[in-house]
């Protein structure tokens, strides 16, 4: 099932995404939230009138760093021998079809398509065989980076939490296997990023159980899992997309800060 959450007439709702022509797609709203039992409310509304929102709002966003090898290289930094965690606020997040504000504080912003984990249930220490059970399902991610600030920084706080620097969306799909999806990013429709998942250096069972290992996650919690090769600057006016397979296309277009 694809679940979407959206806005329509000032209200917000989740539906069950419907169809498979882009024009034809329709949502079914969702009586309740999806992070308990739930039912189809059999009322339906065409996708081009409701508005996208980010599909959670996450207590927090828990981002894995250096989890593709390639991309480690490219940055000149080796595979960490225990996965790099870092935060993104909650404030960071915004839905497809928002804009990504480009920081006044930097001057190289860079792409991050990432494969996004959303949490179904209050958990902690999962261990890696019960992972599936705590995951409502999957979405597309932009980990939106300074990456001028983040080489000077020590801390990447300012550089990846920044508002706007975590694009999710466009829904959660949540019959879905991870483990070797496709994995792209364009900028004004030229291929930037091509990966699969399988070239994680972690799985998703790995993360949840190393995440979840520190803190307790919360229904709505994400958990990025790193990006693959291939990330470079966006521009003030670039539309950035990140398509998964099985998922959907997570498209943003770049602003100047007001």
């Amino acid at each position: 099932m694809r679940i979407a959450r959206f806005s329509i007439d000032g209200n917000v709702a989740f539906g069950a995404v419907e169809g498979s022509a882009p024009d034809e797609l329709v949502l079914d709203i969702i009586k309740g939230i999806p992070f308990a039992d739930f039912e189809l409310s059999g009322t339906k509304v065409p996708l081009s009138k409701v508005r996208l929102l980010p599909p959670v709002l996450p207590s927090k966003v828990v981002a894995i760093g250096r989890n593709y090898a390639e991309h480690a290289a490219e940055l000149g930094n080796e595979v960490p021998e225990v996965p790099v965690a870092f935060f993104k606020p909650s404030t960071s997040v915004v839905g497809p079809g928002d804009p990504i504000a480009y920081p006044s504080f930097s001057n190289e912003l860079h792409h991050e398509a990432e494969l996004a984990v959303v949490i179904g249930r209050m958990c902690r220490e999962v261990p890696r065989e019960r992972v599936k059970d705590v995951v409502l399902g999957y979405t597309c991610a932009n980990d939106v980076t300074a990456r001028d600030v983040q080489q000077r920084e020590k801390q990447w706080a300012r550089a990846k939490g920044f508002d706007s620097a975590c694009p999710l969306g466009p829904w959660i799909e949540t019959d879905l296997d991870p483990g070797d999806l496709t994995i792209q990013c364009t900028v004004n429709g030229v291929q930037r990023q091509l990966g699969r998942t399988s070239d994680m250096v972690r799985s998703v069972e790995d993360l949840i159980a190393h995440v979840s290992e520190a803190m307790t996650l919360l229904p709505g919690d994400v958990v990025l899992t790193g990006t693959p090769a291939g990330v470079g600057p966006l521009n003030v006016g670039d539309e950035v997309a990140v398509t998964i397979e099985g998922i959907g296309t997570l498209t943003n277009k770049v602003i100047k800060r007001g």
